[in-house]
């Protein structure tokens, strides 16, 4: 009878979650066990016992894996605003906030260390899927970076590099700092802001004439 008071007492609650606030619930509950276990090693039957839900409601809302996996990155690639702050800081040449603002959203407090783990899942298992990440997470900051580098270098500011490469090392430096604090826990030393004005510091003194 008490169990069947519980059951009776769960179901209102469930119907009563809108089809947002549950997809934001299937969202979370997939994203952890994707960090934990991979995309191949996931079952929709975790996902959704996770989830608190039934499998046929999970595949309502995501009819598969992948679709899941393409909204968990949407939900966490959240970059317009972002993009924006850097690009009117490159409009200004602020060298310093430019690059502040990249490592400063890699490296700060209360850091989400499923998304890293999400990423190298998606490429050791080697579908496209890591293609979708990487365009979404990496390339979009290397990239406009190395506009910005190749401007400030014909401006006659930083001296002459390769754009791609330079780019590269310093989104480099910053996916090894999470690397080494959050896959293989080696405490900091620093803050998360110290931490971004060191690296900041040490990359523009090597870039600048």
């Amino acid at each position: 009878m008490a169990n069947a008071v519980v059951k009776s007492n769960q179901t209102p609650r469930n119907h009563r979650s809108s089809g947002p606030e549950r997809q934001a619930s299937i969202i979370a509950a997939a994203a952890s066990l994707f960090a934990q276990k991979g995309f191949n090693g996931t079952t929709t039957r975790e996902i959704a016992k996770t989830a608190g839900i039934s499998e046929a409601l999970l595949f309502k809302y995501f009819p598969t894996k992948r679709a899941l996996y393409a909204a968990i990155i949407a939900a966490k690639s959240q970059l317009s605003q972002l993009m924006a702050s850097i690009e009117e800081a490159a409009d200004k040449r602020d060298d310093v906030r430019v690059f502040t603002l990249i490592a400063g959203f890699r490296i700060h407090r209360g850091a989400d260390p499923s998304l890293l783990r999400l990423l190298l899942f998606s490429a050791l298992e080697g579908h496209e899927l890591s293609d979708m990440f990487f365009r979404n997470r990496h390339r979009v900051f290397y990239e406009f970076l190395a506009g910005y580098i190749a401007r400030r270098t014909r401006e006659g500011k930083f001296r002459k590099v390769d754009p791609l490469l330079a780019a590269q090392s310093f989104v480099g430096m910053i996916v090894y700092h999470r690397l080494l604090h959050e896959i293989f826990k080696v405490p900091p030393h620093c803050s998360p802001e110290e931490a971004v004005a060191g690296y900041v510091d040490v990359f523009l003194e090597g870039l600048r004439k």
